[in-house]
């Protein structure tokens, strides 16, 4: 039996980063690690599919008209408009997830992340950085999706989210990808250490009487 207990509800953790800055891709690697026990929340949106991306895997894609619609059902844990489309997050199955033990990974906007910040402070934020704007704009361009004008509206909308990188917990370069990926599994898994996790310390128990059996018989005197 541990000596400690610790509280059985998942860990919400935010991942917000420019776009281009490689969230998907680190979180994807994160997950294969059998040390970490999370699920990553499937976020909605309104804009279109992109060439490889696949319905309910990597978003859920509906009509603006759609998302409007569940806005004004309170579907959405939160959600933001960003390049003219909106994100969300839906509320369907966070709470049983978390509630089994299990850690709800949301890959969200910023302002989305700003908005979860205000409900539950208590969560954990992860900012993912680029290397360098240069490169940033580089894997922008490399994606091929995206027409010249959208790129230039990510880009300059990227500076003003590094901006609010002071209101996360952490933030992570991703320079390299195995790095990256490496330091953001040692953040889960050091959150989970914390003090404040702990729901309850066990004294009474068979270390504690073997303890004091020691004491009484003067083991430990001269």
């Amino acid at each position: 039996m541990s000596i400690i207990k610790q509280k059985e509800k998942g860990l919400l953790v935010v991942v917000s980063g420019p776009s281009g800055a490689g969230k998907d891709s680190i979180i994807n690697e994160v997950v294969k690690n059998e040390a970490i026990n999370a699920w990553v929340s499937i976020s909605m949106t309104s804009r279109n599919m992109r060439k490889n991306e696949i319905e309910g895997v990597h978003y859920f894609f509906v009509s603006k008209e759609e998302f409007e619609t569940n806005i004004q059902k309170n579907n959405f844990l939160e959600y933001a408009e960003y390049n003219g489309n909106y994100y969300g997050t839906p509320k369907h199955k966070i709470d049983e997830y978390l509630n089994q033990g299990i850690d709800v990974i949301l890959i969200i906007e910023i302002q989305g992340a700003l908005q979860i910040k205000e409900l539950i402070p208590e969560a954990l934020f992860i900012f993912i950085m680029p290397p360098s704007m240069q490169e940033l704009k580089n894997r922008l361009v490399k994606r091929g999706s995206d027409s010249e004008d959208k790129i230039m509206k990510r880009f300059k909308r990227a500076y003003q989210e590094i901006n609010e990188v002071t209101k996360y917990n952490y933030v992570v370069v991703n320079d390299v990808l195995d790095k990256a990926v490496q330091k953001v599994t040692s953040i889960l898994l050091a959150e989970k250490c914390r003090t404040d996790r702990i729901e309850e310390v066990f004294l009474n128990n068979p270390e504690e009487e073997i303890h004091e059996k020691l004491l009484d018989n003067k083991v430990f005197k001269n």
